[in-house]
């Protein structure tokens, strides 16, 4: 079964709120993240949102509830929202996240989603190291949550929302 694991949300939510952007950067060094949102038998899912947030690349959260916010990347927004197209495609623009708080580099995500599946929360890391949150999930499942280099540098992560056919939703 191929089902995206469940992780935390948070810490927070990014301050100020923005609308759509899928260019979290104003310059500077990036990454290209992209990948598929799917349903239940590998179906694409169109118009999904994808919404993700995570510290720049030193760790720093863009929230004032981080302590070193005011030492944070001014050209860096910490939020991105992304639409699917028709076949479920979402990138975005962003930086490789730095290690915030004693976590491994990661990228919180949220899709919202029309069908039975509704809303989504989980999180992408970029390795195996040790996290709090990563080493909660059952080993067999964090695969799930590493998005993979490309030949190209862009690093790929899709999204599964409800397994597939042959497995049930909610089954080990």
């Amino acid at each position: 079964m191929i089902v995206s694991p469940f992780c935390t949300i948070g810490p927070f939510f990014p301050f100020p709120f923005a609308d759509e952007l899928s260019d979290l950067t104003n310059g500077g060094e990036h990454i290209i993240l992209r990948g598929r949102v799917l349903e239940q038998g590998g179906a694409p899912t169109r118009n999904s949102i994808v919404e993700i947030w995570q510290p720049d690349a030193r760790g720093i959260l863009h929230h004032p509830d981080d302590p070193r916010y005011a030492d944070r990347d001014q050209n860096f927004r910490g939020f991105g929202r992304a639409r699917t197209d028709a076949e479920g495609r979402y990138e975005f623009r962003t930086v490789l996240p730095g290690a915030a708080s004693g976590r491994a580099p990661h990228i919180n995500v949220m899709v919202l989603a029309i069908g039975l599946t509704r809303r989504v929360v989980t999180t992408l890391f970029f390795s195996h190291s040790p996290d709090p949150v990563l080493n909660c999930v059952p080993e067999a499942r964090r695969e799930l949550l590493i998005a993979k280099r490309q030949d190209d540098g862009s690093y790929l992560f899709d999204i599964h929302l409800r397994g597939d056919k042959e497995t049930p939703f909610f089954a080990d």
